[in-house]
C-alpha cells in the first residue's frame, strides 16, 4: 500500500484516450492508495475532453477534482494548477497517454514518503532497456541533443528532464511551484533548476516507457520554443 498522494494528469484535445487513462489511474488508486486523489487539468481543448473527463471522474471511488484552464496556457502552466491545487502530501503528474505505465508509480512515490528526498523524477536515459516502444529516430535524437543543451545551459546533473513522471514532496516544493513562470514544455527543466538551486534532494530514476502516438509537441516550432525558454531562464536567473 502506497502513501496518500495526488495524482496530477494535465490534458489538451485528450477526448481519445482521457476516459481510459481516468478509468485505470482510479482502479490504481483504488488498490494502491483509496485515501489519494485524482486531478485534471483541461487546459482548453476544444475537443470532447472536458465533458469525457468529467463523466468518468463523477464514477471513480476516489477524491477528484477537474480544473479549467481557458483558454490554452500551455502543459507548465496545466501542470502547476494541478499540483498547486492538490491536497494530499505528495504530489505526481503523469500524461494522459500513460507512457510510463502506472506501476512506476512506486519507484518515485516511495523515496519521498520516506524521507530521503524531495523530488523524484522518471528518466528514460538512465537504462534505455526499459523502453518497449521507441520514438522516432529524429523525435528520439532530438531529444538527446535538448538534454546535452539543457545540461550546458543550466548545469543540471540530470540525463533526462523532460519525460513526464514527475512527484513531488509538496509541502517543501510548494515555493518553486508557486515562482516558477514557464507556461510551455521547458518548465520541466525550470522546476529541477530552481529546485536545484533550492537545495531541495532530487533523484533521477529508470522508468520503463512506451512512445504513444498523438504527442501534442511539433518537433521543430515547440523544440526552438523549449530551447529559447531554457536559455532565457538561465539568462533571467
Amino acid at each position: 500500500m502506497l502513501p496518500r498522494f495526488s495524482v496530477v494528469i494535465p490534458c489538451f484535445n485528450e477526448a481519445a484516450r482521457i476516459g481510459e487513462t481516468l478509468r485505470l489511474t482510479n482502479d490504481y488508486l483504488v488498490k494502491n492508495s483509496p485515501q489519494g486523489e485524482l486531478i485534471v487539468v483541461n487546459d482548453g481543448s476544444t475537443d470532447r475532453t472536458s465533458a469525457i473527463a468529467g463523466e468518468a471522474l463523477a464514477q471513480a471511488r476516489v477524491a477528484t477534482r477537474l480544473l479549467e484552464n481557458f483558454p490554452n496556457r500551455g502543459k507548465g502552466a496545466a501542470v502547476r494548477s494541478g499540483l498547486l491545487a492538490a491536497q494530499k502530501p505528495i504530489g505526481l503528474f503523469f500524461d494522459a497517454d500513460l507512457s510510463t505505465p502506472l506501476e512506476e508509480i512506486p519507484k518515485v512515490i516511495e523515496p519521498i514518503a520516506n524521507g530521503d528526498i524531495d523530488l523524484a523524477f522518471g528518466s528514460r536515459a538512465l537504462d534505455r532497456k526499459l523502453i518497449g516502444r521507441h520514438q522516432p529516430w529524429r523525435r528520439e535524437q532530438g531529444g538527446r541533443v535538448f538534454n546535452l543543451l539543457v545540461r550546458l545551459a543550466t548545469g543540471l546533473p540530470f540525463w533526462d528532464t523532460q519525460c513526464g513522471f514527475k512527484a513531488f514532496r509538496l509541502d517543501v516544493c510548494r515555493p518553486i511551484l508557486e515562482a516558477a513562470h514557464i507556461q510551455g514544455f521547458a518548465f520541466d527543466v525550470e522546476l529541477l533548476f530552481l529546485a536545484q538551486r533550492a537545495g531541495f534532494r532530487l533523484r533521477e530514476v529508470p522508468v520503463r516507457w512506451n512512445h504513444a502516438e498523438g504527442s501534442k509537441i511539433s518537433f521543430v516550432k515547440d523544440s526552438l520554443r523549449m530551447l529559447r525558454e531554457v536559455f532565457l531562464l538561465r539568462a533571467n536567473l
